[in-house]
């Protein structure tokens, strides 16, 4: 028994580190770290060393050297011309089939869409690698199967891949075939989320199946759109692969991109700080083109 006047007994209850407050930030944690890590980190770290030169094997600050270089190169300026001739041409070529495509997918006449869309949709998710030997078969001068069949009407052989024109028009056809599915399937989930009633009331009215498409299908594709051309537009100037795998960025330069001209000179030349250099001036064109389209399409 306790005496009167006695200090009763404190019990301290100990801290939890684990509460209902902080189990979020424990689940999110570990992807906020490894975003830092791989990505926050390295965006900060190439913008700095845009700014640096190798000197001696170490890199010291040049300030504004690596970009006053770069708006002199002329191999830069080849690179980004032929970047954009590929998005002027290839881009609109893309989307349209695509929006046919959808169209076409989204029509209750056509049986087996479920077939056509995996067909479609295949060459996006097939191995580049795979799919590029298949096209150097195909567009070989001598030997390939498209210059037998032009031969075989009467036509002259096409050097498709080095000849400095048609190798921009095969990179274009190889970029066309790799990207319309994939476009397709997007533009078909805008499809499906047009209110077919917006049809019936057009065939109450006497719209023929061209004007709906003009007048209810693409002003109600609108959004979607927007989504692709900028995704496709991005997708541009990312361009490596096909050229890299198709033609080397040859014959005399006429295929190297903007992408595939840093890649070379990061890593073939190992000028890092260059190559940084043209990176963000990729992330700005990008940044330009993608603000122009917004305007255009919200001032429409």
């Amino acid at each position: 028994m306790l005496e009167t006047g006695t200090n009763p007994i404190t019990i301290k209850k100990k801290k939890q580190f684990i509460t209902p407050k902080t189990v979020p930030y424990i689940f999110v944690g570990p992807a906020l770290l490894l975003f830092i890590a791989f990505t926050v980190y390295p965006i900060i770290a190439s913008f700095l060393l845009s700014f640096q030169t190798k000197v001696a094997g170490v890199y010291t600050f040049s300030g504004f050297a690596n970009y006053t270089r770069l708006f002199s190169d002329p191999l830069f300026y080849k690179a980004l011309g032929n970047t954009f001739i590929i998005l002027l041409v290839q881009v609109p070529i893309m989307l349209f089939l695509a929006v046919i495509l959808a169209s076409v997918l989204n029509s209750g006449l056509l049986r087996m869409k479920g077939f056509y869309r995996v067909a479609f949709f295949t060459p996006a998710i097939t191995s580049l690698v795979a799919a590029s030997i298949i096209f150097v078969l195909l567009l070989n001068t001598d030997y390939g199967l498209i210059n037998y069949l032009l031969t075989s009407i009467g036509l002259e052989k096409v050097r498709w891949l080095t000849d400095p024109f048609w190798a921009k028009v095969s990179l274009i056809l190889v970029t066309t075939w790799r990207w319309t599915g994939y476009n397709m399937v997007i533009l078909l989930a805008g499809l499906q989320n047009i209110p077919h009633s917006l049809y019936e009331a057009a065939s109450i009215d006497g719209a023929s199946t061209i004007k709906k498409f003009f007048y209810i299908t693409i002003p109600q594709l609108k959004p979607v759109l927007l989504f692709t051309f900028v995704m496709s537009t991005i997708g541009s100037f990312q361009l490596f692969d096909e050229p890299y795998n198709l033609t080397n960025g040859g014959p005399n330069n006429a295929t190297i991109t903007i992408t595939y001209y840093l890649y070379n000179q990061g890593f073939s030349f190992f000028n890092f700080g260059y190559a940084s250099a043209i990176a963000y001036v990729i992330v700005l064109f990008i940044a330009v083109l993608s603000w122009i389209q917004f305007k255009v399409v919200r001032n429409d």
